[in-house]
């Protein structure tokens, strides 16, 4: 390491610092800054952040000094004893599970161990017996089996359906045997499966008879509980450094005929009968709706916290940074802070308000998911699937995008690890392709309101908002509608609303009337989603901000009146880039 001279140590920044700049910026709002953290965390979680903060800077396993100057081998290791420790303090502290995932977060880098206490476990909770949830459940909660959920193939992502490896139920001795035919049937990508696991949640296509009853989760023990060396006809390992999130050990697996035991099939939905070997369907599929929809719900909510994240560091950096000085003031004037540049501004501040448009959706799809989760109709459950497909697209890529734009607001010093958006972009960026492929998700979108337009022509619509919002544009389509966007909050709901559904139905034109393929009309799809979706983002938004609730929580008419004005922000700046591509599409059909 360089030895610093005394004389560089006792160099100080020019004046104005940075420090008094940013006290300087904050004393000049009143907004009530204690009340708005209230809102978008809540106490309790504000309560929680700060109570195990206070143990993790304590603790000298979580010491962030040199992450960025070590190897990806010395970073896995360092990341291992990091979710060792933190599960030591989960027990010398007694937390409580949603204690553990904060912590977990706080930490700021994944750990090997985090697909563990997350994919794993939640599908041995929410898909196993009774009896297996004492076999399996009960000994992973208490870390004596460590555990990945292995779906993705080297061949097959997104087309679940197209997995390679399968289970096939042997009737003479009631097992399953679990084969990689082909080297694409590599599980492929799977978190905490190249070093830490010893067993896995594996999707294999469940065939019996020759007949393949499609894709089903089994429990496979992969490594020897004692050495951790691989088991006899299992072959597992680390796929190498990523372009980020290199604290996670991401792996491949295959097998070779390898048997595991009937009861090793999660078995609360479905099952085969060792009796008979006969495929037994115990619910309905469309029950995994509330797993997917819970999951895709906290990738909302988390994605305006990374997008948070890095306009944060952003938004200080540009009101610190000072570049030239302002061609219409005095020669002597100082010069101008980065921040105060209308190019800056137009860059940075639609971002901050996407960030509580972000904020406010994530807690709506919440509030969707527990409705789902309190015994919703099956229509109303596909709604919810689509909804949070849509979303999960678009959030994921409006933060992605945005923590870039960061970076380049921030100049040269954007690209150094030490400006803290690097690094943390670069472990983003799974989150647009994990959980299913931004792309393709627009395409479950896209199905969905055509078959949503369907019903409404038809007459026997569900009732929902998205059934609600193609019957208004149906009957008042011909006489036209006109919305005060400008002066009218509700009214730009509205607009988005009533775009969304003319594009709804000019794809079920293109579709069911002139017939087109459905590949040719895939980015006609991707746009119709993003507009659902865009419309579901600012009616989260206004509702959020017009709630009796937020009125209650800040007795001061000037926070309320921020955020309304960072609503018209989002949506007008939304609505203005959505208008050329709804004009280019109109413009394409004409």
């Amino acid at each position: 390491m360089t030895v610093v001279p005394d004389w560089v140590k006792n160099l100080s920044p020019s004046e104005p610092r940075g420090s008094d700049i940013l006290q300087k910026e904050r004393s000049s709002s009143s907004i009530s800054v204690d009340k708005l953290s209230e809102l978008v965390h809540t106490k309790e979680v504000l309560a929680r952040q700060e109570r195990l903060l206070s143990i993790l800077q304590a603790d000298p396993a979580f010491d962030k000094t040199e992450t960025h100057s070590l190897g990806r081998v010395e970073r896995i290791k360092r990341a291992l004893a990091k979710g060792k420790r933190l599960h030591q303090l989960r027990q010398q502290h007694q937390w409580s599970e949603i204690d553990y995932q904060y912590a977990s977060k706080l930490i700021g880098e994944p750990t090997p161990y985090g697909l563990h206490s997350t994919m794993f476990l939640i599908t041995l909770r929410n898909q196993t017996t009774e009896e297996q949830k004492k076999l399996f459940l009960e000994p992973a909660e208490r870390y004596e089996y460590i555990g990945c959920y292995a779906q993705t193939e080297l061949g097959h992502g997104s087309n679940v359906r197209g997995l390679e490896t399968t289970a096939t139920w042997d009737p003479s001795d009631k097992t399953f045997i679990i084969h990689s035919p082909a080297l694409t049937a590599s599980k492929w990508w799977i978190g905490s499966l190249g070093k830490a696991s010893n067993h896995a949640v594996v999707m294999a296509q469940l065939i019996i008879e020759g007949k393949n009853y499609g894709p089903h989760p089994f429990v496979v023990q992969i490594r020897d509980l004692k050495t951790h060396q691989p088991l006899e006809n299992v072959h597992v390992g680390d796929i190498g450094p990523k372009f980020g999130y290199n604290t996670m050990d991401n792996g491949f697996l295959l097998f070779n005929h390898l048997k595991i035991p009937h009861i090793n099939m999660l078995a609360r939905f479905s099952e085969v009968d060792p009796e008979t070997s006969k495929f037994v369907r115990k619910a309905s599929p469309a029950l995994v709706y509330g797993t997917m929809t819970w999951v895709r719900s906290n990738i909302v909510s988390d994605a305006g916290n990374a997008l948070a994240q890095g306009v944060t560091i952003a938004t200080r950096y540009c009101a610190v940074r000072r570049q030239f000085q302002d061609k219409d003031a005095s020669p002597t004037s100082v010069e101008t802070p980065v921040l105060d540049y209308a190019m800056v501004q137009a860059r940075l501040l639609p971002l901050l308000a996407a960030c509580y448009a972000l904020n406010f959706t994530g807690k709506s799809m919440k509030e969707l998911y527990e409705f789902g989760q309190s015994g919703a109709s099956a229509t109303a459950l596909a709604d919810l699937h689509a909804t949070s497909c849509g979303l999960k697209s678009l959030s994921t890529s409006i933060a992605a995008e945005g923590l870039e734009m960061c970076r380049k607001t921030c100049g040269g010093h954007g690209y150094s690890s030490y400006s803290g958006i690097g690094s943390f972009y670069g472990d983003y960026l799974p989150n647009i392709t994990w959980e299913g492929d931004n792309y393709m998700l627009t395409q479950q979108v896209a199905r969905y309101l055509l078959k949503s337009a369907r019903s409404v022509i038809a007459g026997k619509a569900p009732r929902n908002d998205t059934t609600d919002i193609l019957e208004t544009y149906l009957k008042r389509r011909n006489t036209g509608c006109a919305f005060d966007i400008l002066d009218n909050d509700a009214d730009i709901v509205k607009a988005f609303a009533w775009r969304a559904a003319a594009m709804t139905f000019d794809a079920l034109k293109q579709r069911d009337t002139h017939k087109r393929t459905w590949n040719s009309l895939l980015i006609d799809f991707w746009r119709l989603s993003t507009a659902h979706s865009q419309y579901m983002i600012v009616k989260s938004f206004h509702d959020g901000v017009n709630s009796p609730e937020l009125q209650k929580q800040f007795n001061d008419g000037v926070s309320v009146e921020v955020l309304k004005k960072l609503f018209r922000l989002h949506a007008l700046t939304t609505r203005r880039e959505g208008g050329i591509r709804v004009l280019c599409v109109w413009r394409s059909h004409n």
